[in-house]
C-alpha cells in the first residue's frame, strides 16, 4: 500500500502544529524478534523456578515440552517474518489458510489417530526440551543484540524541522542538512505482519531540489509519524503565507 502527500496546501487547511521536532530513525529487521525474546525470558524464568520438575521425567515436563514447542513456534514465525514480504490481502489469507489446515488436520489426528499412523506417531514423537541455562542464553544474546541496536541507532537519525531535513550521523555527529518545505513523502507499508508488529514501514523522502530519494526502512509508527511531518509543515506553509500577504 503506497500514499503520496505531497505538502503544497492553501493557507488555512492545517492548524498551527507546535511540535519543534519529529526524529525519524530507520531500524534494521532484527528489532522484530521481539516477540521470540519475550517468549524466551517467560521460559527461562518458568524453568528457573520449576527446576527439577520440568526436567524429563518431572512432573512438569509435559508443560516444559509445551513451553518448548511455543517458543520454536514464535521463533519461526519471526524467522518467516524476516525472509519474506507478506502483502495485505495475499498474507492474510495464506495466514487463515493455513490455520485453518492446520487446525483440521491437528482434530482429524487427535481425534481418529489411526488413519494416519506414520504421521500421528510423529507427531507423538516431537518432545522437544530445553532448559534454563538454553533460555537465558538465547535471551541474552538476543537481548544484547537488542542493546547494540538501540546505541548504534543513537548515531544515525533523522529529524524534520520546520524548514528544514537534518541526518545526524556518525560518532562525531555528521551533519547534513536538506530543504524541507514542498517535501514530498511516499508512506509505503509492504508487509502487514511487520505492520502489525511495530507499526512500521518504508517512508520515502523527496526533499526539493535533491535528484535522489531518501529511502527509510522500517520505521516504527509510520502512519503516526507521516501524519505529524504533513501538520508541521502545513502549518510552517499557512504561517508563512499569512507573513506575505
Amino acid at each position: 500500500m503506497t500514499e503520496d502527500t505531497n505538502l503544497s496546501k492553501e493557507p488555512g487547511t492545517h492548524k498551527e502544529f507546535s511540535q519543534d521536532s519529529i526524529y525519524l530513525i530507520s531500524y534494521p529487521k532484527i528489532v522484530f524478534l521481539y516477540p521470540t525474546l519475550m517468549v524466551s525470558v517467560a521460559a527461562a524464568i518458568f524453568m528457573t523456578f520449576a527446576g527439577e520438575s520440568a526436567h524429563i521425567g518431572g512432573e512438569r515436563e509435559h508443560v516444559a515440552e509445551v513451553m518448548a514447542l511455543i517458543f520454536l513456534g514464535v521463533f519461526g514465525f519471526n524467522l518467516t517474518v524476516l525472509a519474506f514480504d507478506f502483502p495485505r490481502t495475499t498474507s492474510l489469507t495464506l495466514f487463515f489458510l493455513g490455520a485453518a489446515i492446520f487446525m483440521g488436520a491437528w482434530m482429524i489426528l487427535r481425534f481418529n489417530p489411526d488413519i494416519v499412523p506414520p504421521l500421528t506417531n510423529l507427531l507423538k514423537g516431537l518432545r522437544p526440551w530445553a532448559n534454563s541455562q538454553m533460555y537465558w542464553l538465547f535471551s541474552g544474546i538476543l537481548g544484547l543484540i537488542f542493546i547494540c541496536v538501540g546505541i548504534y541507532v543513537r548515531f544515525d537519525y533523522w529529524e524534520v524541522k520546520g524548514n528544514e531535513l537534518l541526518h545526524h550521523h556518525g560518532f562525531l555527529s555528521d551533519l547534513e542538512r536538506f530543504s524541507a518545505p514542498n517535501l514530498k513523502i511516499d508512506k509505503e507499508i509492504s508487509d502487514i505482519f511487520e505492520y502489525l508488529l511495530l507499526r512500521s514501514g518504508r517512508l520515502v523522502l523527496h526533499p526539493r531540489n535533491e535528484p535522489r530519494a531518501i529511502v527509510l526502512e522500517n520505521v516504527p509508527f509510520i502512519s503516526s509519524k507521516e501524519k505529524q511531518i504533513t501538520r508541521m509543515l502545513g502549518a510552517l506553509q499557512v504561517q508563512v503565507r499569512t507573513d506575505n500577504s
